[in-house]
């Protein structure tokens, strides 16, 4: 459990600091070249075509909707209840990384299409290690199954078709999901990169929790500027608690209460796209966290969470997922 990993230090959940930038771990597959496009030329990922990477961050991208205001701040007001409950962590009180076990759920279409090799899973695990590390967690690879199923292949959140998959896979194993990440693999309709729940909607429905990504974003595969394994450390990011760094916008100018409820990741007007520079949309805040895992930027220009970002989703885990 979280308790038995961590010494508490009395620090408050949502420490403001500064941005804790660093190399990109992740790194083209062996033999394969990184394209970086241009972000205005139209480009297509499995077959949905876009008028440029704006557009896609517009259309695309992250299935999780942003939440309206009203809905955060309930969200906020019950996860600062419980902790008045628990122990309040910091990242650096943590001891040793809370180890999470991956469970892999390769959807291929009704032919085979769409497959994940096991060299790329282990990249896939590489990456969500290098991204995490030091932000009080590390990631196991568990058990793999693929399934060819045409209708759950090209699923979208909140269909029938998410449902009845998720259903199945975590009915035919006794998985707690506490302790394991069910992590699907798919090629879903309208171009989304990906999507994940919340883990405040773990106990009203356990069996949908997890993450999906696009098969081809996963480390390796054809998604251009997308294809690092970046899109499944953006949604476990929100598995364990995060917001997009541009939620709410630029909010009311206190980034604290606002926005994605950290205090040290910029304020930002919108999502950002490709791998701008000096990108300034909230101009009281600083300039955009482009470079932030919770961003929409290209896979290359990603490489940091804030000390802010880790410390919620260690407060985030202790409180909704404490099995952990």
């Amino acid at each position: 459990m979280i308790r038995r990993l961590m010494t508490v230090f009395g620090v408050a959940v949502l420490v403001a600091g500064m941005a804790v930038a660093g190399q990109n771990p992740n790194q083209p597959a062996q033999g394969q070249e990184e394209v970086v496009a241009n972000p205005e030329a139209p480009f297509t990922i499995e077959g949905q075509e876009y008028l440029d990477h704006a557009s896609f961050s517009t259309r695309g991208r992250c299935g999780v909707r942003d939440l309206d205001e009203n809905t955060a701040r309930a969200v906020e007001e019950q996860f600062m209840a419980s902790l008045m409950q628990t122990p309040r962590y910091s990242v650096e009180s943590i001891s040793s990384p809370v180890s999470i076990t991956v469970n892999f759920h390769v959807i291929r279409s009704g032919t085979g299409a769409g497959d994940v090799s096991d060299t790329r899973l282990n990249s896939q695990i590489a990456t969500l290690n290098a991204a995490y590390n030091g932000k009080g967690f590390t990631f196991v690879r568990g058990t793999t199954d693929r399934t060819n199923n045409s209708t759950w292949y090209t699923m979208q959140p909140g269909t029938s078709a998410e449902l009845n998959a998720k259903n199945y896979f975590t009915g035919i194993a006794a998985n707690n999901p506490n302790y394991v990440l069910n992590f699907y693999t798919a090629a879903p309709a309208g171009g989304l990169l990906g999507w994940a729940t919340f883990p405040w909607d773990l106990a009203a429905n356990a069996r949908m929790d997890g993450v999906v990504v696009l098969h081809s974003s996963v480390n390796g595969g054809t998604a251009t500027n997308y294809n690092l394994g970046d899109t499944g450390v953006h949604e476990v990011g929100h598995w364990l608690g995060l917001y997009h760094t541009f939620q709410s916008g630029c909010g009311t100018g206190n980034n604290t209460t606002s926005g994605d409820r950290v205090a040290d990741t910029a304020a930002e007007a919108s999502a950002a796209s490709g791998c701008p520079s000096g990108r300034d949309t909230c101009s009281y805040a600083g300039v955009d966290p482009i470079t932030n895992f919770m961003d929409y930027t290209y896979d290359s220009c990603m490489n940091n969470f804030t000390t802010g970002q880790a410390t919620r989703m260690v407060n985030s885990a202790a409180t909704y997922r404490p099995s952990l």
